[in-house]
Order: C-alpha cells, then sequence, then structure tokens
C-alpha cells in the first residue's frame, strides 16, 4: 500500500462495515466501517471497513505481529462465534507484548 491505510471491501458478504466493526470492537480490534466504491448500503451501514496501522507500529510491532492481527480479522470475519474467545486471547498477548508508553 502507499499509505497506512487499508479498506476491506465486504461488498456481497452477509457482514456490513458497522457489523465488523462492532465484532472486532469486541476482540479489541479498533477500526471503522467505511463507504465503499459504488456502495449500496446505507452510510450508517456501509460495505466498508477502514483500517490503519499507525497504532500498531506506535507500539513497535513488526510484519509477523500483523499476520497476526490480519488472522484474527479473517477469523472475525468468517466465524465470529467460533474463533472470538482465541483471537481476543491473541490480540490480549499482543497488547501484553507490546505495552502502550506511559
Amino acid at each position: 500500500t502507499d499509505n497506512h491505510l487499508m479498506l476491506i471491501d465486504l461488498t456481497g458478504m452477509d457482514l456490513t462495515g458497522k457489523d465488523l466493526e462492532s465484532r472486532l470492537d469486541s476482540i479489541r480490534i479498533t477500526a471503522n466501517k467505511n463507504t465503499v466504491p459504488g456502495e449500496q448500503r446505507s452510510p450508517f451501514k456501509t460495505s466498508g471497513l477502514r483500517l490503519g496501522t499507525p497504532a500498531v507500529t506506535t507500539r513497535g510491532m513488526q510484519p509477523e505481529d500483523m499476520d497476526v492481527i490480519a488472522e484474527c480479522i479473517a477469523d472475525t470475519i468468517k466465524d465470529f462465534d467460533g474463533t472470538k474467545e482465541a483471537s481476543l486471547a491473541k490480540v490480549d498477548a499482543l497488547c501484553k507484548k507490546y505495552p502502550l508508553y506511559e
């Protein structure tokens, strides 16, 4: 990517940006719903989700840590109920490994 922002396009999926935002929030990954080109859903629901990397790079996370985060996001999209606890544990472990500055 040319910058720190990414957009996940959920068009055609039975999942809205608003729902994914809420699911990710429950496993402590912050993102926000966003419209996509050709948006068909309401701007209050959306077909997209915007992600950025500044928060994780500020904490010192490395590319391999991004792989873990990406896996948690993918699992949340595919099987939220079946993966929620495992994803939450992975996110918590990363946060413990890379604490916020004091």
